[in-house]
C-alpha cells in the first residue's frame, strides 16, 4: 500500500511540475473551496508538491515509516489492515488541513500543497505502534530513534510555519501528527498502554 501511494503521488506530482494548470487546479485553496465549492481540493493537494526536494523528502519519510505501520496493523487487524491504513492516510490528508481552511477561507491568495499531513500521521502512528523503532536519515550513519525523529519533525514544522513563504502546508505536519496518534489509539486503546510501557523502557 505504501509503495502504491508513493507511485501515484510521484506520477501526479511530476505531471503538475510540468503543467501549471493542473498544479493550480489540485492545490489547496480555502477560498476556492468555500466560494466555488471545489471540495476535491481537501484531498487533491496531497497528490502534488512544491518541487523535487519537497516530493522526495515526503516520499522518503513515507517509505521509511509506512512499512512499519502496515506490518503492525496487519499483525493486529489482519485483512482489515489495508482499510485502516488508507483511513489513516486519507484522514491525515483531510484533518491536517482543516485548521488552514478555517484560517484562510476568505484569503484568495493562500495555497498549500504536499502530503505532509498524511505522512506525519503515518510517522506518529508508527511511533505509537513501535516506539523502539529508528530511522537512518540521509547520509547520517547513526540510527535516529523514531520518537526523537518525530519531535524534531514537529520542531522543524513549527519553525517553518512561522517563516514560510512557500506553498508547503507546514501546519499540516502538526495536525497530521495529532490525527495519527488519536486514530491509532482509538483503533486499539491497548496500544497506548503498550506504547507507554515501551517508551519508559527506552528512556
Amino acid at each position: 500500500m505504501t509503495i502504491f501511494i508513493i507511485i501515484i503521488t510521484a506520477i501526479i506530482s511530476i505531471w503538475a511540475f510540468n503543467n501549471r494548470e493542473v498544479f493550480d487546479k489540485l492545490s489547496f485553496n480555502a477560498y476556492e473551496i468555500k466560494h466555488k465549492k471545489e471540495s476535491w481540493r481537501f484531498f487533491s493537494y496531497a497528490l502534488i508538491h512544491d518541487g523535487w526536494t519537497h516530493l522526495i523528502i515526503n516520499m522518503l519519510v513515507l517509505y521509511s515509516f509506512g512499512d512499519v505501520v502496515e506490518i503492525f496493523l496487519k499483525f493486529h487487524f489482519g485483512p482489515k489492515s489495508y482499510i485502516y491504513f488508507l483511513l489513516l492516510y486519507i484522514g491525515g490528508i483531510i484533518f491536517s488541513i482543516l485548521f488552514d481552511f478555517y484560517k484562510n477561507k476568505d484569503n484568495v491568495y493562500y495555497n498549500a500543497v504536499g502530503a505532509s499531513g498524511a505522512v506525519s500521521a503515518i510517522v506518529f502512528s508508527s511511533i505509537i505502534l513501535y516506539p523502539g523503532g529508528s530511522i537512518y536519515l540521509f547520509f547520517i550513519p547513526i540510527p535516529i530513534p523514531s520518537a526523537i525523529f518525530g519531535i524534531l519533525y514537529l520542531v522543524y514544522s513549527a519553525y517553518m510555519s512561522k517563516r514560510a513563504k512557500d506553498n508547503v502546508g507546514h501546519n499540516a505536519h502538526f495536525w497530521g501528527a495529532i490525527f495519527g496518534v488519536i486514530f491509532t489509539i482509538v483503533l486499539k486503546p491497548k496500544l497506548f498502554l503498550i506504547f507507554l510501557e515501551q517508551i519508559t523502557n527506552i528512556f
